[in-house]
């Protein structure tokens, strides 16, 4: 359903009976991690014009990982990372 790369890969596939007998398959509800709590790969300090896919491609090697610095950051929209120029901001190492 979704690649390996995506943040809900690892989230358990559920799928429900609907009183007509059609199966619908969805994924379970995903949690966010506490972003404190995730094991710091570095910090950087955001550029003017930073892009949260280019950091996260220099840093972590993957460019669709950039939910992974959102989660570190206790961001659920990775727009309002980038809006502060010199925020520093939390890349965690990539857990499974």
């Amino acid at each position: 359903m979704f690649q390996p790369t995506s943040r809900y890969y690892a989230i358990e596939t559920a799928s429900l009976t609907m009183p007509e007998g059609r199966i619908v398959t969805y994924k379970r509800r995903r949690f966010l991690p506490h972003g404190r709590d995730l094991p710091l790969l570095a910090e950087v300090t955001l550029q003017p014009g930073e892009r949260l896919d280019l950091l996260a491609a220099r840093t972590l090697g993957d460019p669709e990982a950039f939910w992974r610095i959102c989660d570190a950051n206790d961001a659920i929209d990775p727009a309002e990372l980038t809006v502060e120029v010199g925020r520093v901001l939390r890349v965690p190492v990539p857990q499974p």
